[in-house]
């Protein structure tokens, strides 16, 4: 199973030299990956996973091996690999091609793959109902002065706002994660990957890319004809 914890770069086109078809894409760079431990299912943490560490913001510290923004609990659990800034772990079936400080680049993955993109969404701070929700609103007429109002919020019975009423909040910046994109070019040299569609989060955000397992055939983007106009 592969897996990357990248940046989120900017969109792009990609040109299908064979058919001549024009690919919306994400292009997103890999950040260095250091695997910190291995757990198993025979062990005491009852699954299979791999943990891997990153410092994206401050590559340099991590060189340096500077701990001193590392509480003591995780300069016992790094011990003898730098301080990492962020911590991840996968879910991965077999861990045995995996090792306490092995490197882990994306030279895995292939053209064609299935992935899952995790990250978070852009914050879109304090937002009504009808833009948070999606609520349709009153009508424009019939006395109605704020047509984009939440109206009744309870009743009688509990005496109280029940807990998750949809109501005007804080928007976004939230975990999203986006199903089933393809990867249409990986640029191992680069430390590049471009996945076919849109991916969550601002420029420059931290995201998560998992393989699915299943390879396919590059979508094609098909011109769309414009009916006739009937005379």
């Amino acid at each position: 199973m592969n897996f990357l914890l990248g940046r989120k770069l900017n969109m792009t086109q990609y040109f299908d030299e064979a058919t001549g078809d024009v690919i919306p894409v994400t292009v997103i760079s890999a950040v260095p990956m250091t695997v910190t431990q291995i757990k198993t299912a025979e062990g005491n943490d009852k699954y299979s996973a791999v943990q891997v560490g990153i410092d994206p913001s401050r590559p340099a510290r991590a060189e340096a091996g500077k701990k001193s923004k590392v509480s003591k609990s995780l300069q016992g659990h790094l011990k003898g690999l730098p301080a990492f800034a962020v911590l991840s772990e996968f879910r991965v079936a077999d861990v045995t091609a995996y090792k306490k400080g092995q490197k882990v680049d994306i030279s895995g993955f292939k053209p064609g793959e299935m992935v899952n993109v995790v990250g978070t969404g852009k914050g879109r701070g304090f937002a009504g109902a009808m833009k948070r929700h999606g609520f349709k609103g009153f009508p424009m007429s019939h006395g109605h002065n704020k047509p984009r109002s939440v109206g009744s919020i309870g009743q009688r019975f509990p005496q109280h706002v029940r807990k998750g009423m949809r109501m005007a909040g804080h928007m976004g910046n939230l975990g999203v994660t986006v199903k089933n994109l393809q990867v249409v070019e990986v640029d191992p040299k680069k430390n590049l990957i471009t996945v076919k569609g849109a991916v969550p989060g601002h420029p420059h955000a931290l995201v998560r890319v998992i393989s699915t397992g299943k390879v396919k055939d590059l979508v094609r983007v098909e011109a769309v004809k414009e009916e006739k106009k009937k005379k």
